[in-house]
């Protein structure tokens, strides 16, 4: 059992489908409408939980019912929690729109409290992080606290993973210490300019990551799967219909890190992100949606 520290956000998901975006000022109905878990990091301590990893997260909730749910969440999960509860600030909640009939989203994030995670939790988890296999962490709550988390972890010879999500601009220093990048194709642009399309595309986005100073760049690529630079394309499953793709980055990352945290070769363990993002694209949901390692494994074999 691999150990993970995972520094992200919880917030709660309000989901709604329908058969197109509204136009601004203009009101449709929807089809449906569900509440539930989410937030990158959670989805990813979540997925990781799942599959068998010793996972914790550093975050920060407010005390309200929202808080709840996310406990709730991780507990089900097996996800230990080091999290700051603030009485005077409300826990995040995300607007995800989803597309009825792909299952395609679009998403507002309001990180809530978790938009003041500061320094002095990495201060805090210093020893969590420290003590871990791999440290993980995403770009929804301050860049600058993210840089310090996998500053530390690398330090200390750990794997560090980014995760460029939401895209941000992000100072060059940052690249230096990550032993793994894993935007989707839209993120890749955003870093490094290179339109993503191809497999071309993909290779000449991870080579400008490398030149930026990340060792092993990762760009996801929807049902494709995810370019691995310094092998290729490594294909998704096919799993079933698709159903929501909302949690899929975060599916892939949970299992990228549980893989890495267990001893697993990078090709191994992209393969293995691919199976758990390719099993929870066919249920609605983000955490929820989230396989079990038996899943995973029946899958790959």
């Amino acid at each position: 059992m691999g150990r993970i520290a995972i520094l992200g956000v919880f917030v709660a998901d309000t989901s709604f489908r329908a058969d197109r975006m509204p136009r601004m000022g203009e009101t449709i109905l929807g089809r449906s409408f569900a509440l539930g878990p989410g937030g990158k990091g959670s989805n990813q301590a979540v997925s990781a939980g799942k599959l068998g990893a010793d996972v914790s997260i550093i975050t920060r909730l407010g005390r309200d019912d929202f808080a709840q749910m996310a406990l709730q969440t991780w507990k089900s999960a097996n996800v230990k929690s080091d999290v700051v509860l603030d009485p005077d600030a409300h826990t995040g909640a995300a607007f995800i729109f989803i597309d009825d009939q792909t299952g395609d989203n679009a998403i507002i994030i309001s990180p809530g409290t978790a938009a003041q995670i500061s320094l002095k939790e990495i201060e805090i988890n210093a020893d969590l992080i420290t003590g871990s296999d791999v440290f993980m962490t995403q770009l929804e709550q301050p860049i600058d606290v993210a840089q310090a988390g996998l500053k530390l972890a690398k330090e200390h010879g750990k794997i560090t993973i980014l995760n460029p999500a939401p895209a941000a601009r992000l100072k060059p220093d940052i690249f230096t210490l990550c032993d793994y990048i894993t935007p989707n194709e839209t993120e890749a642009e955003a870093l490094t300019g290179i339109s993503v399309k191809t497999k071309e595309d993909a290779k000449r986005a991870a080579e400008a990551f490398v030149d930026l100073g990340v060792v092993t760049p990762i760009i996801t690529m929807g049902e494709r799967g995810a370019y691995l630079h310094g092998f290729g394309i490594v294909p998704a499953f096919n799993a079933g219909r698709v159903a929501e793709t909302t949690g899929a980055g975060d599916a892939f990352n949970g299992g990228l890190a549980t893989a890495l945290s267990e001893g697993k070769s990078p090709v191994d363990a992209v393969r293995f992100g691919c199976a758990t993002a390719s099993l929870s694209v066919t249920r609605a949901g983000t955490a929820t949606a989230m396989p079990l390692r038996e899943e995973v494994e029946k899958l790959l074999n």
